[in-house]
């Protein structure tokens, strides 16, 4: 009995001869004529409005997806650094202490380079003939104020050369050697620097203490002194350049009958924290002190010397009628 066979049914979608879904194709069709439309409409078109409508929609919801998945992010990055390996973390660390020494060696540059551009702009400004040096040690006794550089005889330096830092002048070479020089500072009580107070003229003499303060002395009571004034070298002597920043006062006091002040200052330079200095190799006729400088500390030994002249004999005259009438009244009294 023949068998009959019904012809195999197909399985590859429904409502296509040829396998493809007929949702698929409408899909495909709507898509492309959406795609033309929207392309042809421009950016005012209805799709593009639709389309607008969908984000503004859809973007809450994207919002808080992005937050939601924030803390699995974070979660996932602590797990990576949790699991991995000790080598890896061995060079993390390594590689972050070579980038703290950079930083460190950097800023020292930087502060080195910020010092020498001082000192640079103070040499051009007082037209100064000088070398840069650097301190190298200081003085560890209390009876001595000095400091040490790292260059001496070999590169220019001299015994009595005035040495000054960024801010201002802060002593003189006392020794020198070939490769080094010892520098006695302002502060020390054997030194002495010839000044004067900048706005009024005022001239002095800026002299150290065995406690490290400064005193600047001889300045007449008549003149014009306060409390902020700047102290300048006045270029007396000329062993330093006139004009150059030492100290500023920070008291003024005058006794009863006194013919000086009593004046106390405040060096402009910490040595302390002093680095780089600058040591000046020669001085130029118009660095010394000009004539009117020179005329009115004349004047002042002068009024000083009248003053002090004045004052004796009259002390003598005073002793002397002093000792008549002692004698008079002895021969009385003999009589």
């Amino acid at each position: 009995m023949a068998q009959r066979f019904s012809a195999p049914s197909s399985s590859l979608g429904r409502g296509s001869s040829s396998g493809v879904p007929r949702s698929l194709v409408v899909l495909t069709v709507v898509s492309l004529l959406m795609f033309v439309v929207g392309a042809r409409e421009g950016d005012s078109g209805v799709l593009h409005g639709i389309r607008g409508v969908f984000q503004a929609v859809a973007s809450p919801v994207r919002v808080v997806g992005s937050f939601a998945a924030s803390p699995v992010s974070g979660i996932g990055n602590v797990v990576g650094n949790l699991t991995a390996d000790s080598e890896t973390l061995s060079e993390l660390r390594d590689e972050n202490e070579q980038l703290k020494a950079q930083v460190a060696k950097l800023s020292e540059y930087e502060q080195q380079a910020n010092t020498l551009t001082e000192l640079l702009q103070l040499r051009n400004e007082y037209s100064l003939t000088s070398t840069a040096a650097r301190v190298i040690a200081q003085s560890s006794d209390s009876w001595t104020s000095t400091i040490t550089i790292d260059k001496g005889s070999t590169s220019g330096i001299a015994v009595g050369m005035p040495v000054t830092s960024s801010t201002g002048v802060i002593g003189q070479v006392s020794e020198c050697g070939p490769s080094t020089a010892v520098v006695r500072l302002i502060t020390d009580e054997s030194s002495g620097v010839s000044c004067m107070v900048q706005s009024s003229r005022a001239q002095g003499q800026l002299v150290g203490s065995a406690d490290g303060t400064l005193r600047l002395t001889l300045v007449r009571s008549d003149q014009q002194v306060a409390t902020g004034d700047t102290i300048i070298t006045s270029g007396l002597g000329g062993v330093y350049p006139r004009g150059l920043p030492v100290g500023t006062v920070t008291n003024v006091t005058k006794s009863s009958g006194a013919l000086y002040y009593d004046i106390s200052v405040d060096p402009l330079c910490t040595v302390s924290s002093l680095e780089e200095v600058l040591v000046i190799t020669s001085i130029n006729d118009d660095q010394q002190a000009s004539a009117e400088d020179t005329a009115s500390a004349n004047n002042q030994d002068k009024a000083v010397a009248s003053t002090s002249a004045t004052t004796a004999s009259a002390t003598t005259s005073s002793s002397a009628n002093s000792d008549d009438g002692s004698s008079t009244d002895g021969d009385s009294s003999g009589e």
